[in-house]
């Protein structure tokens, strides 16, 4: 019975998320190569959820990048993935269980909200079985997952923190309340 709560909880998103993007698809910004960037942890996403938004997005008629399938081979993925981030449109970004332990996914979010910021990037997130208030505080799960990231230096520990307290001042998607 979850499973099938879990597509139909699927299905609701990702015709409701095509509804509100439609409206940005038909603005002309220029040097804008994608529509959309997600941003997602690959542990988390990649083989239910991602692929049927990815797939809904892509029959909607948007240019979706998601970095599995549009890196080039041999491509340095630091270099690409900013690039990526500023030529998109719309920025959507799941945030689920174990995003906070990926340094990657911490350092996508900066980049995306500094491109809210000096780009008018549309950034949407979406809560992906976490609470918008556990991803604000780093606490409960999410924190937990936060607290094994390891390796990076204070300002850079300071602005991943600053970045997932502002990503929930952004209205977004909670898809642990739709089905109430």
């Amino acid at each position: 019975m979850e499973e099938v709560n879990e597509i139909h909880l699927l299905q609701y998103f990702i015709y409701y998320s095509l509804w509100l993007l439609l409206p940005f698809y038909f603005i002309s910004v220029h040097g804008r190569k994608y529509d959309v960037f997600i941003s997602y942890r690959s542990q988390d996403v990649r083989h239910n959820f991602l692929t049927h938004l990815r797939c809904a997005l892509k029959k909607g008629g948007f240019r979706v990048f998601v970095d599995e399938n549009d890196i080039q081979r041999g491509c340095n993925i630091a270099a690409e993935l900013p690039k990526a981030i500023q030529q998109s449109r719309v920025a959507l970004v799941l945030l689920s269980e174990n995003y906070a332990d990926s340094g990657w996914c911490l350092d996508e979010l900066v980049t995306i909200l500094d491109c809210r910021e000096r780009l008018g990037q549309i950034v949407l997130p979406i809560f992906f079985h976490v609470r918008p208030l556990n991803v604000r505080h780093q606490n409960g799960r999410f924190g937990d997952a936060f607290a094994r990231l390891h390796g990076a230096t204070v300002e850079e520990m300071e602005k991943r923190k600053n970045a997932l307290y502002l990503i929930t001042d952004l209205a977004g998607f909670n898809l642990r309340d739709v089905n109430g």
